[in-house]
């Protein structure tokens, strides 16, 4: 069972990444994305005591944001696009740098991912290692791998040409 001082630290450790995968979800809205953290978070607590240690905390943190995003996404039909024309008005006047108008454009494309494909990707984008992204969401690791690499590819496409 996980206890109250296990919590924190698991908090502490994941907090960050689990954000970051929300903020993926939320096509960088930051405040649908703390709500996503937070009832991430909450419904850790609320169900660790069925924590069984059968897989690692990180696939079972991960599951549940996942989860919780998209439950959220589906119940509320939110679909939140990225107005290009406006991150590039916002560029100009905040001094974006190019590299952060390509990750703006790549989440974009990301966003136009099915909801499975872009679970995939954004735990990708965490760095967490493939089997344990093919654990979280239940595919065999070659199936994964090349569901990656078409995905890679789909992004690359998209990023460049704009389709």
């Amino acid at each position: 069972m996980i206890t109250e001082k296990d919590f924190t630290t698991i908090y502490n450790t994941h907090a960050s990444k689990v954000h970051r995968l929300c903020l993926g979800y939320a096509s960088g809205d930051q405040d649908l994305a703390n709500e996503w953290l937070q009832e991430t978070f909450i419904k850790v607590w609320n169900h660790r005591k069925s924590f069984k240690g059968e897989a690692s905390i990180n696939t079972w943190i991960y599951r549940i944001a996942v989860n919780t995003c998209l439950s959220d996404l589906r119940k509320t039909k939110k679909n939140v696009p990225i107005n290009e024309s406006i991150l590039m008005n916002n560029a100009i006047d905040r001094n974006i740098t190019e590299h952060e108008l390509k990750l703006k454009k790549m989440y974009s494309c990301i966003d136009k991912l099915t909801e499975q494909n872009k679970a995939l990707i954004l735990l990708e984008l965490e760095d967490l290692p493939q089997a344990t992204i093919a654990e979280t969401v239940g595919l065999a690791h070659g199936t994964l791998r090349t569901r990656l690499s078409r995905i890679r590819k789909s992004l690359l496409k998209c990023i460049t040409n704009g389709k």
